[in-house]
């Protein structure tokens, strides 16, 4: 299978959260094929269904409340967002994060970076840090939303929140656990290459949109 990878640069979030309404529109009426978009986002909170008060205390950043599993988190440069658009045939949600988790753990160790699971805890770890954050939503079981990868991410934006419900100090990133930064446009390329090759679908570039001139 043949899907349409999207690599839309620096995007603002509310522009992304409408694209990916347009296209499970599309792709729920066969007239899209399964889609992956890469980006970044500039610094915003999204509140997930599982958010509580307690869990958000966002100052200063713009703040979206969504129909994603979850809770709160922080998206922000220097942060790999992928929302793969894809129909779920078997209509199982589960093997579809699994999917998403799977991808992620193969490329980080592209990196040198032994990623794990956490029972209850969807996304990747790191002893005992979480690396990756995973929240997704499904409508005519075309699934969106998706994951965040911290690269080069400033860690410090998720004591904004409680992010996941969990204290910010447990969140890390590439660049923390490697001790430099990494080149983000290669850890990209890679999250594609396994995120086609964990889902069964070759993702190719149809159309490259930079929303935002400005590069991490």
């Amino acid at each position: 299978m043949t899907g349409i990878l999207l690599d839309m640069g620096r995007m603002e979030y509310g522009q992304a959260l409408q694209l990916q309404r347009t296209l499970v529109q599309e792709r729920s009426a066969g007239r899209a094929p399964d889609t992956l978009i890469l980006l970044e986002h500039e610094h915003v909170v999204t509140l997930g269904r599982k958010t509580t008060p307690a869990n958000m205390r966002p100052e200063g950043v713009p703040v979206f409340e969504v129909e994603r599993g979850g809770d709160a988190t922080y998206h922000g440069p220097g942060q790999l967002v992928g929302y793969p658009i894809v129909m779920l045939h078997d209509h199982d949600v589960r093997r579809h994060v699994r999917t998403i988790e799977q991808a992620l753990i193969d490329a980080v160790a592209r990196f040198g970076i032994k990623g794990d699971r956490v029972a209850g805890h969807p996304g990747i770890w790191v002893d005992g840090k979480k690396l990756a954050s995973i929240g997704v939503a499904v409508t005519n079981w075309v699934s969106y939303h998706g994951f965040a990868l911290n690269v080069n991410t400033d860690l410090s934006y998720f004591g904004l929140i409680r992010p996941c419900g969990l204290d910010p100090g447990t969140m890390t990133s590439m660049e923390r656990l490697n001790g430099e930064a990494l080149p983000f446009d290669e850890v990209k390329a890679v999250v594609a290459r396994e995120y086609s090759a964990a889902s069964g679908t070759q993702f190719v570039h149809h159309r490259i949109v930079h929303a935002d001139s400005r590069n991490v």
